[in-house]
């Protein structure tokens, strides 16, 4: 498969498979998981970059443990709306995984992300430990949801 549109990602899906969301950083990349109706986002885990095989070695065991059909990646538009050098870099990211596995691919705007995720740990009085052990999967779930209230679910 390819890149697709986001709103194309459920017709590109079997019944019941799951979607997963990436918040890729330049240190980790953070993971969130869709229920099988792919109504809800969770936050799954952080994983620490590594080396790019080792990465999609560790996203590949979670895809097929997890019943995962397709991936919507945060894209890093950048405030303007324009994309710079790290879009380019998750989006050579997401062609390198395409070239080793057939799975759709969305990318989802994800300027807020990270902030919204932060403000929200900020409110919740949380620990600044605490906050850096989870805004990354919290912002792959932030990710993962707006795409899936954008695509409606299965309907299952």
């Amino acid at each position: 498969m390819a890149v697709v549109p986001a709103l194309e990602l459920k017709q590109r899906l079997a019944r019941e498979q799951r979607l997963l969301g990436l918040d890729l950083g330049s240190k980790t990349i953070g993971l969130a998981l869709s229920d099988v109706g792919r109504v809800i986002a969770t936050p799954l885990l952080t994983i620490a970059h590594t080396k790019f095989t080792q990465d999609v070695k560790t996203l590949f065991q979670i895809i097929d443990r997890e019943g995962v059909g397709g991936l919507v990646i945060g894209l890093p538009v950048s405030m303007d709306g324009t994309e710079g050098p790290r879009c380019q870099s998750v989006r050579q990211f997401a062609a390198n995984l395409l070239a080793l596995r057939d799975l759709p691919v969305a990318f989802w705007d994800e300027r807020w992300s990270t902030a919204a995720v932060t403000r929200t740990l900020l409110e919740a009085d949380t620990s600044r430990r605490r906050r850096a052990e989870v805004v990354d999967k919290m912002a792959a779930a932030y990710i993962l949801q707006g795409a899936l209230d954008a695509i409606g679910g299965s309907g299952l």
